[in-house]
């Protein structure tokens, strides 16, 4: 089995080079802080805890957004990480905001993606809307594995400034989050997009993030063809082949949006 883990020395390493970008990425945008959406998960706990180092409590601006099938326990978790890093957080329920667009849209009303896709983006016009006002970045939350797999929304949680933790798989992420001090319920809680009642990251992707990112390691992001890598980890080599097919088409969502070649 691929073995992503750092070091204790490449782990402290790895936690200062990204604190140093998001540092540098508020001073080249001559911005006074940053907001990020902390939904009682890792990775934005992990991302929140990060920005205070890189910038200090009060230049960091949570925002509790819950959805009409957000848990009670994962907002409880949400302000839990802002209490605890000591930044100013706001709880701002979006199920009116997204109601109000359906009303436009009632036939769409019982599809579950599109609501979900729509929560995600609603919480991307809240965080531009506070970000802009007080002069901000916005900070994401996505890791490797999420973006090379297309397991974000595009316009969503897609919708930011910067991604500080975007270059670690999620085994990696977790690492960095016991380091971080982050509460260990919430490291080992099973990460879920909030996106409809019940749902899960490792549910909706037919594997664990155990499973999926050596995977994205050796075959993905690594020169290893389907058949060596499901002989490396002792998996079936339509794992890996359904890995790629995620990888492949959700190559639009990690691209700007397309335009014509300029005629000469």
């Amino acid at each position: 089995m691929v073995d992503l883990r750092f070091s204790d020395a490449e782990l402290a390493e790895r936690r200062e080079h990204v604190a140093a970008f998001v540092r540098s990425q508020v001073d080249a945008a001559g911005a006074d802080g940053a907001v990020i959406g902390l939904s009682g998960g890792i990775d934005s706990a992990t991302t929140a805890s990060i920005a205070v180092d890189a910038l200090g409590a009060d230049a960091v601006r949570g925002l509790v957004l819950p959805g009409t099938v957000s848990s009670d326990e994962n907002m409880s978790d949400a302000e839990l990480i802002a209490e605890e890093l000591g930044i100013a957080y706001d709880v701002v329920p979006i199920g009116g905001m997204v109601d109000a667009v359906l009303d436009g849209f009632p036939e769409i009303a019982d599809d579950r993606v599109a609501v979900g896709n729509a929560r995600a983006r609603m919480r991307a016009v809240c965080g531009y809307l506070v970000a802009n006002h007080d002069d901000r970045l916005v900070l994401g939350t996505g890791n490797r594995s999420e973006a090379l797999v297309g397991y974000f929304t595009k316009y969503g949680d897609g919708a930011v400034d910067c991604h500080p933790i975007g270059n670690l798989y999620k085994v990696q992420v977790r690492q960095l989050a016991r380091d971080l001090g982050v509460p260990e319920a919430i490291v080992e809680k099973p990460p879920t997009a909030g996106l409809w009642a019940g749902q899960t990251d490792e549910d909706e992707l037919g594997l664990s993030y155990e499973e999926l990112d050596p995977i994205l390691a050796l075959c993905v992001d690594g020169p290893l063809s389907a058949d060596a890598t499901a002989r490396e980890l002792g998996v079936d080599r339509e794992v890996v082949e359904r890995v790629q097919t995620l990888h492949e088409r959700s190559a639009h969502k990690r691209a700007m949006p397309p335009a014509p070649e300029p005629l000469e």
